[in-house]
C-alpha cells in the first residue's frame, strides 16, 4: 500500500488556550509559547524562522483572534478548523499531543479551512453584534418596566401598541416626575390615541404608586435610555467604518459615479439611524443592490455582510453556501444505511429565518404562497427553513452571478403551481388508459 505524502513539511499546528499556545511543526516536539502580545510576536518570528508558511488551529473561544491577527499581519496562511478535524483517539488529550496530532495531519494535508471573513468585515462584524447585544439589553429593561407597571396595576402597555414610543415615553416620564392625573396623563398621548382609546387609557392609569415600584420603573428607564445612547455611538461608528470601506473600494476599482438606488423599503424599529446607509451598502456590494430580494431591508443586509462578507465565491455552489448556514439536512451514510443529520444554524442561517417568518405574512408575493403551502403539508418550522433556504440561495445568485430576481408575484406562482396539477392529472389518466374532460363553469 502506498503511503500517505507528506505536501507540507513545514506545515504547523497551534493549540489555543487561554494562557498557552502549543505549537508543533509537522508533528514535530511542541513548542509552548505564552499569550501575552509579546509572546505572541515572539511565535511569530519563531514560525517565520522556521520557514513555516501554512498555520492551523482551532476556534477556541475568542482566544484565537488574537493570534489569527498577528499572523495575517505577517503574511502566513492561517488555517481555521473545526475541531471534529483534528479529534484524537481516547485516552490521548493532551494540548502537547493535539498540537502534534493536528500538525501531522496539516502537513498530510488533511484539514479542511473554514471560513473567516476579511479584516474590514471582521471589524463591522465586532460592532454590529455589540450593537445587537445592547438591543437585546435594552429590550430587557423594557420587561423590567412593564413589570414595575404591573406591579402597580397601572395597565399602559395593555392598551397601546408600544410603551417606548412617543406617547408611552411621554407618561413614563410624566408619571416619574409626579404626574397622577390620568386625564392630564392621557393629553400626553397622540391624537389618535385620545380620540379612539381614551377611556380605555384613563382606564390603564389607575393604579396604587407604591415607591419601590417607582424606584424600579426609574431604574430601568434609566438603564434603557442608557442602551439607547450606545446603540446610537454604535451605529456613528458603523457609519465611519462603512464610509472608510466603500472609500477604499470605490478608489481602489477607480469607480467615480454611484449606481442608481432604488426606493428604500422603511427601516424596523431596531435598524441604524445611519444617512445614506443604502447607498454606501450598493457601494459596499460593487453596485448590486440586495434590497431587491423579498424579505431584504437594508438593515438585514447590514447583518448578513458583517458575517459573510460581499465576496460569497468562497461557497462554489448555493449549496454549500447553504449547507454552511444549517438551512441543508446533512447525510449520514454506513453501508447500505443512509441517515439525515440535523444542522444547527449559524447566526446567518437565523437571519435568513426570521427574514422567512416577515415573509410568511405576505399576501401577494410568490415565497409567501409557497410558505403556506409546504407549511399546510409539513409544518411551519420546516416551510420556514425551506422559506429561508430559498433567500439564502438568492442571496448568493445575486452576489455571486449578478442575477437579478423579479417578484412574479401570487398569481404567477398559483398559476404554475395549478399547470403542474394538470400535468400530474394527465399523466395519472394516460397511465390508467382514461381521458380527461373539463367541467363547464357555469355561471
Amino acid at each position: 500500500m502506498k503511503e500517505l505524502p507528506v505536501l507540507d513539511t513545514r506545515a504547523a499546528f497551534c493549540d489555543v488556550g487561554s494562557e498557552h499556545m502549543h505549537v508543533s511543526i509537522a508533528g514535530g516536539l511542541p513548542k509552548v509559547f505564552g499569550t501575552f502580545t509579546s509572546q505572541l510576536h515572539e511565535l511569530r518570528d519563531w514560525l517565520l524562522g522556521e520557514g513555516v508558511h501554512s498555520i492551523a488551529m482551532e476556534a477556541t473561544g475568542v482566544y484565537w483572534l488574537s493570534l489569527y491577527g498577528v499572523l495575517e499581519a505577517a503574511g502566513l496562511e492561517v488555517m481555521m478548523v473545526n475541531g471534529r478535524q483534528t479529534r484524537n483517539l481516547p485516552g490521548r488529550k493532551t494540548d502537547m499531543k493535539d498540537s502534534q496530532w493536528g500538525a501531522t495531519l496539516h502537513a498530510h494535508g488533511l484539514l479542511k479551512a473554514g471560513f473567516v471573513p476579511p479584516s474590514n468585515i471582521r471589524k463591522l462584524q465586532d460592532y454590529q453584534r455589540l450593537r445587537t447585544d445592547h438591543i437585546a439589553s435594552a429590550a430587557s429593561q423594557v420587561q423590567h418596566m412593564q413589570k414595575a407597571l404591573e406591579r402597580m396595576n397601572v395597565k399602559l402597555h395593555n392598551v397601546i401598541s408600544s410603551l417606548m414610543g412617543v406617547s408611552g415615553l411621554a407618561i413614563v416620564h410624566a408619571i416619574l416626575d409626579g404626574e397622577r392625573d390620568p386625564a392630564k396623563l392621557l393629553e400626553l398621548c397622540h391624537s389618535m390615541i385620545r380620540n379612539k382609546k381614551a377611556k380605555a387609557v384613563i382606564e390603564a392609569l389607575r393604579g396604587t404608586w407604591e415607591p419601590e415600584h417607582l424606584f424600579a420603573l426609574k431604574q430601568a428607564l434609566q438603564s434603557w435610555e442608557h442602551y439607547q445612547r450606545q446603540i446610537t455611538e454604535c451605529d456613528q461608528q458603523i457609519d465611519l467604518l462603512l464610509q472608510r470601506i466603500t472609500f477604499n473600494d470605490t478608489q481602489g476599482d477607480g469607480i467615480g459615479e454611484k449606481p442608481k438606488a432604488t426606493a428604500v423599503k422603511p427601516p424596523s424599529a431596531n435598524a441604524p439611524q445611519i444617512s445614506g446607509l443604502h447607498s454606501m451598502l450598493i457601494d459596499l456590494c460593487q453596485g448590486k443592490d440586495l434590497s431587491i430580494l423579498p424579505g431584504h431591508t437594508d438593515y438585514s443586509v447590514l447583518q448578513i455582510i458583517s458575517e459573510v462578507g460581499t465576496d460569497l465565491s468562497k461557497w462554489p455552489t448555493e449549496k454549500h453556501f447553504t449547507a454552511w448556514l444549517g438551512l441543508a439536512p446533512g447525510t449520514s451514510q454506513s453501508g447500505k444505511r443512509k441517515s439525515n443529520v440535523k444542522h444547527s444554524r449559524n447566526r446567518v442561517g437565523r437571519y435568513f429565518c426570521m427574514m422567512a417568518r416577515s415573509l410568511a405574512r405576505s399576501k401577494d408575493m410568490a415565497l409567501g404562497g409557497f410558505y403556506r403551502r409546504l407549511a399546510a403539508r409539513r409544518g411551519g418550522l420546516i416551510a420556514n427553513i425551506a422559506l429561508a433556504r430559498k433567500l439564502a440561495v438568492l442571496f448568493w445568485r445575486v452576489m455571486v452571478k449578478g442575477t437579478e430576481f423579479v417578484e412574479e408575484g401570487l398569481a404567477a406562482y398559483e398559476a404554475k403551481f395549478l399547470e403542474g396539477k394538470k400535468r400530474s392529472l394527465r399523466r395519472l389518466a394516460r397511465e390508467l388508459g382514461q381521458t380527461l374532460s373539463p367541467i363547464p363553469v357555469t355561471v
